[in-house]
């Protein structure tokens, strides 16, 4: 049986791909094509009500294709968007973000600022994840997320990253499933192992970086260097762990974090703030000075270790090592002000009923996601909250993902 067919594009949809339908009327999803393109199309994934396909000519393609920079692209699955200008990558991420909103979140006409876009689209990132090959050099995952691609060359780490992750190899076998490097403000470079074993590999540097192993239980060996990285937001220098999580790209994780700072409602007295998800203190630090009481919330241990440190200076934070879902029913607050910066899948079902219950009349939610975003935010308007403003930002240029911060007040 043919499992080929020509479909027009129709619209982008988030996760990179675009939208077409079959001759029998169910959607279809392909990635690299644009709208209004005439695609000849192989199904991968068949199914009932809908089906996936990969592009195997582009038989009228459109005037917004241009030449990917990278010679991975389109068989390496970290970007998605290199095959048109970056000027079109951000209209795109403003289309799927609005189409989210309408289809999940029932929110037309959104009240969506323009998206802030990113000053420099290629060499952005200060943290980069590979997996070894077989022969041991670092690659990354294929479009299909089953085989480790060798590759030559990425145009997403920074400089210093993209001279440093071509001299390692690692001996096959070695037990190594991941291997990341990041970079902070002082130029300090950390290669971070991720094995299957409790002990860290037998380990031999030849280069003049820091290094750690993390084992499947997460204990961290220190092997080489430094036992941290320290990253400079504005006048702050903030410690960060080698397993806790923290912004790749600073340059636009700061215009968030102005954005955050200039949306805090004005007050007589200053306000109580409950933060969720507070990681490594990366808004804490900032949200601290503005407040009579601040009160966090994070589950990571490393994270909460790191933010320790980096908030030590201040007498009103208080900081509780757990789940939100978990930490939310206990707490007895009334807080003034809400900031929440959840994972990708948002807000837990718990937590998210805990946290209506404060009523509290002022929320500021920092998304990753689109789609779990709209969802939250169908349920905080169904609780008398008014949807102020959306401002997305472009944190990763080349890729589908988008980040937003949307402000509510309560009626």
């Amino acid at each position: 049986m043919d499992q080929s067919y020509v479909v027009t594009i129709e619209k982008p949809v988030f996760g990179g791909d675009a939208l077409g339908h079959l001759p029998d009327g169910r959607a279809v999803f392909v990635p690299f094509v644009l709208p209004q393109e005439e695609v000849l199309v192989t199904l991968v994934q068949d199914k009932p009500r809908y089906a996936r396909g990969i592009p195997i000519e582009i038989i009228k393609p459109s005037p917004l294709r241009i030449d990917a920079k990278c010679p991975h692209f389109a068989t390496c699955g970290g970007c998605h968007y290199q095959y048109i200008s970056y000027t079109s990558q951000l209209e795109t991420k403003q289309t799927v973000l609005i189409d989210q909103l309408a289809r999940i979140g029932k929110i037309n006409n959104p009240p969506l600022s323009k998206i802030v876009p990113c000053e420099s689209p290629w060499n952005y990132r200060n943290h980069i994840q590979f997996h070894p090959d077989k022969d041991g050099k670092p690659g990354f995952f294929d479009v299909t997320g089953a085989h480790v691609l060798p590759v030559q060359e990425c145009h997403l780490p920074q400089a210093a990253i993209n001279k440093i992750w071509p001299q390692i190899n690692l001996e096959a076998g070695s037990g190594i499933h991941r291997l990341g490097l990041r970079q902070d403000s002082n130029e300090e470079i950390m290669l971070v192992l991720e094995g299957q074993d409790e002990t860290a590999p037998k380990f031999s540097l030849d280069l003049s970086i820091s290094a750690a192993y993390l084992s499947p239980e997460g204990f961290l060996t220190n092997l080489a260097g430094e036992d941290a990285l320290y990253y400079r937001i504005k006048d702050r220098l903030l410690r960060v762990s080698p397993e806790s999580f923290f912004q790749v790209n600073l340059a636009q994780a700061e215009k968030m974090l102005d954005f955050v700072l200039a949306s805090l409602p004005t007050a007589e007295t200053k306000p109580e703030i409950l933060e969720l998800y507070s990681g490594v203190g990366f808004f804490s630090t900032f949200l601290a000075e503005r407040a009579s009481q601040l009160t966090t919330v994070e589950a990571s241990r490393s994270a909460c270790f790191d933010f320790a440190i980096n908030l030590d200076a201040f007498d009103n934070v208080s900081l509780y090592e757990a789940a939100v879902e978990d930490a939310l029913p206990a707490l007895n607050l009334k807080p003034d002000i809400i900031v929440l910066d959840p994972p990708r899948s948002g807000l837990d079902k718990k937590a998210r009923k805990s946290l209506l219950a404060l009523e509290s009349p002022f929320i500021i939610y920092v998304s990753c996601d689109p789609a779990t975003l709209s969802r939250d935010l169908r349920h905080f308007i169904g609780a008398d909250y008014q949807l102020k403003e959306i401002k997305a930002f472009d944190l990763f240029p080349q890729t589908y993902h988008i980040e937003s911060i949307s402000l509510l007040q309560r009626k």
